[in-house]
């Protein structure tokens, strides 16, 4: 059963919180379409301003369109999830650059001394990974604000796609394919908790 909140109590409609929420799924196959740069960079340019700790934007993305950079790719996905990459005409491969503070004189401007704060700090990687996968999450609502389906998946070989693919300090946290939904995209919707299960008022 899908929960509908009373009119007025959200600032989108109805239609949006479908895209967004509601009727939005995880695709496993996607059909040939493509998904072109343009789209790419809208989606990204419309995350990009979704809020990170420091305003850090630790998040990196390697976008995957060759044959010859998917079939680098494919074997080092785990079995269950080549296939559906090997479908999609658009996969990301999305990290989190441990460098982020290099950028903060930039991005974080009114913090003095902030890159400095950081350079040496044991909790930078940490920093990195958790607001990574913070925008991880904007990444899949701006594929579905796109009218596309997101795939995104943790069954890889990590530490063999950072060899192939990243660069720097860059540490791969998800692949995300992206696309237009083929046949048999999904797989059975499963329940959702309710508030009562979720939510604890003191």
């Amino acid at each position: 059963m899908t929960t509908i909140a009373p009119e007025g109590l959200l600032a989108i409609d109805d239609a949006t919180q479908d895209l967004l929420f509601r009727e939005a799924r995880t695709a496993n196959a996607f059909s040939a379409e493509p998904v072109t740069d343009e789209q790419l960079r809208a989606i990204y340019d419309l995350v990009k301003w979704a809020p990170t700790a420091m305003n850090a934007q630790p998040l990196r993305l390697v976008a995957v369109r060759t044959a010859e950079a998917r079939e680098r790719l494919l074997p080092l996905m785990a079995e269950g999830n080549r296939a559906k990459t090997a479908s999609a005409p658009l996969t990301l491969i999305v990290a989190a650059d441990e460098d982020f503070h290099e950028h903060l004189p930039v991005t974080f401007p009114h913090k003095e001394g902030a890159r400095e704060a950081l350079h040496d700090s044991p909790g930078r990687p940490a920093m990195a990974r958790f607001n990574a996968s913070i925008q991880l999450g904007y990444l899949i609502l701006g594929i579905r604000a796109a009218g596309l389906a997101a795939g995104p998946m943790a069954g890889f070989d990590a530490a063999a796609v950072e060899r192939e693919f990243l660069t720097g300090n860059q540490r791969a946290i998800a692949v995300v394919n992206a696309g237009r939904p083929g046949p048999d995209a999904w797989f059975p919707r499963n329940p959702r908790l309710g508030f009562e299960q979720a939510v604890t008022m003191v």
